[in-house]
């Protein structure tokens, strides 16, 4: 079972959520949460495998939130949950540790979907509207200055850097496997190797670097 907590200020939005996710049987919600402080205090005590967390609320915002969790436990994985209107949030909480996010109006197979794809750890969710909103996002951070962790690009190898790529491009192991013609326990090493090289806590982290790093075309 996929232990979830949903994070919202609203009720209706967090008994809505919960009503798709329980009638789902291989997840279970654990609890709620009505806003950050409260989000922390319950990840620490219910220990859920997957936290489903609005952005504005009360008290602490969900990218404040997302950050002191991700800091208190590297293991923790956030879905983040966002409207349109909303979208410049996004690019931030993914920074904050943020495994990943979907728009609020997701059906019910996709919400289900996006819990299993975060709890199985492949985090970075890969629909056309993800990889569109987060090349969005990249522009600011393209017109920015590179920040000093772009320096250990050159430790990546040229396949390392191939694959890394590949992931910002929103494909899994499978499919960059697939596209590399080798096998996907490959291109799991591949992924390991390069996480710890550039120091970093999961694939949706090796996204945004591999923007930050302007290794992929913002808006290609």
């Amino acid at each position: 079972m996929i232990r979830v907590l949903i994070v919202d200020d609203q009720m209706m939005v967090r008994e809505g959520f919960s009503v798709l996710l329980g009638a789902m049987p291989d997840i279970e919600v654990v609890g709620e949460a009505v806003n950050g402080r409260e989000a922390v205090a319950q990840v620490a005590a219910l220990r859920p495998d997957v936290v489903l967390m609005d952005i504005r609320m009360p008290e602490l915002n969900g990218i404040e939130a997302t950050r002191e969790i991700v800091a208190a436990d590297a293991d923790a994985k956030v879905l983040v949950l966002t409207t349109f209107d909303l979208d410049e949030y996004v690019y931030q909480a993914l920074r904050a540790g943020a495994s990943g996010f979907l728009l609020k109006d997701a059906s019910a197979r996709q919400l289900a979907e996006g819990v299993r794809v975060v709890a199985a750890g492949e985090a970075l969710l890969a629909p056309t509207v993800t990889k569109r909103l987060i090349t969005e996002f990249a522009k600011a951070a393209a017109a920015a200055p590179r920040p000093p962790a772009i320096a250990r690009i050159g430790e990546l190898t040229e396949r390392e850097t191939e694959v890394l790529v590949l992931i910002a491009q929103g494909l899994s192991n499978a499919e960059i496997a697939d596209h590399l013609v080798v096998a996907e326990s490959t291109i799991k090493t591949h992924v390991s190797r390069i996480l710890v090289k550039l120091g970093l806590r999961d694939r949706t982290q090796a996204a945004v670097f591999a923007y930050e790093a302007r290794l992929v075309q913002v808006g290609g």
